[in-house]
């Protein structure tokens, strides 16, 4: 469906991303994941065709962005982060302007228009006049216009930003529902959103792809992502039992809970014997014992501001 071949982009003497490449299937959510100047904004424009690559191919469902830049964006609806909206039209008049621009057959522009005024819950705002609009009901407004002539391609640039908690589920919802019969794009900063929604991510960092996959894929990556977690429970002091954080055998021990820790431990199967063993004759409670996995917090900090420094294992309590 999208093909990302070696993107380089320069703006005059700087250097925005550099051989970027990357596949997304169809009928797919993927995050686009990066610190702020990583090249996401960069690549959405190019993805869109409102740049060309300095060198480098974006193919989309057969056509090449350069030579065939129309037949891309029939194909993509586009939500960027400041929708330019006009706050003198009412929301039914400013889609029916992008129903317009978008070439959609007058005879169905008034159905397409009631579809996504629902399917973005604006059934009580598309008499409103835009300006007169909150923060988080021009995003949804973004939304919709995106959604106009059912394109099978959604590229969304932090569409949750200024919802308020209700709303934020309800799109994220829809975003997961739209998975199913589109391939979307989301240009994310909150990490939960995209382990929620997404089925893939691709974190950029400095302008390059620095990983890409599933959460599965990407835990693979992660040095001693085989690593044994261990929850115990401690009613006492912590501070009585220096040897926790001085044993050889722990990576990291963090508090997450009231009395609970969870510790980290290398994949030795005598060593945790022994360190097990040591545990339960000091009178602490093991609550669970189990294989590591790594939130996708874990591996966007290992991989972007560790930059997959392998000497990175969480942080110690102090």
């Amino acid at each position: 469906m999208i093909q990302v071949i070696d993107v380089t982009k320069y703006y005059g003497q700087r250097l925005a991303v550099e051989g970027v490449d990357f596949e997304v299937g169809e009928r797919r959510v993927v995050g686009l994941l990066g610190p702020n100047g990583a090249g996401k904004t960069t690549i959405l424009r190019i993805l869109t065709c409102y740049l060309t690559p300095s060198s480098g191919r974006v193919v989309v469902s057969g056509y090449d962005s350069e030579k065939e830049p129309l037949k891309i964006r029939e194909k993509i609806g586009f939500m960027p982060e400041n929708v330019p909206l006009y706050g003198e039209l009412s929301v039914w008049q400013f889609l029916g302007f992008v129903a317009d621009s978008k070439g959609i057959n007058p005879r169905y522009k008034r159905q397409e228009i009631s579809k996504v005024i629902s399917l973005c819950g604006l059934e009580r705002l598309e008499r409103r006049l835009i300006r007169h609009l909150s923060k988080g009901q021009r995003q949804r407004v973004g939304l919709a216009q995106a959604l106009l002539g059912d394109p099978p391609i959604l590229i969304l640039d932090e569409p949750t930003a200024g919802l308020d908690p209700a709303q934020v589920v309800e799109v994220r919802e829809l975003i997961k529902g739209l998975g199913r019969d589109k391939t979307v794009i989301l240009s994310t900063h909150i990490l939960p959103e995209a382990s929620q929604v997404c089925q893939e991510v691709i974190i950029l960092n400095n302008g390059r792809v620095v990983a890409k996959g599933t959460l599965t894929e990407l835990g693979k990556r992660m040095e001693d992502s085989d690593q044994i977690s261990l929850l115990f429970k401690l009613d006492r002091d912590l501070q009585n039992l220096e040897w926790l954080r001085d044993d050889p055998m722990i990576l990291g021990l963090t508090q997450c809970g009231k009395h609970l820790y969870e510790i980290q431990i290398k994949p030795s199967e005598d060593g945790i014997k022994k360190l097990v063993k040591k545990i339960v004759d000091a009178g602490i409670g093991i609550l669970e014992l189990r294989q590591k996995e790594f939130s996708l917090e874990e591996i966007f900090v290992k991989l972007v501001v560790y930059g997959d420094d392998t000497s990175y294992k969480g942080e110690m309590v102090r």
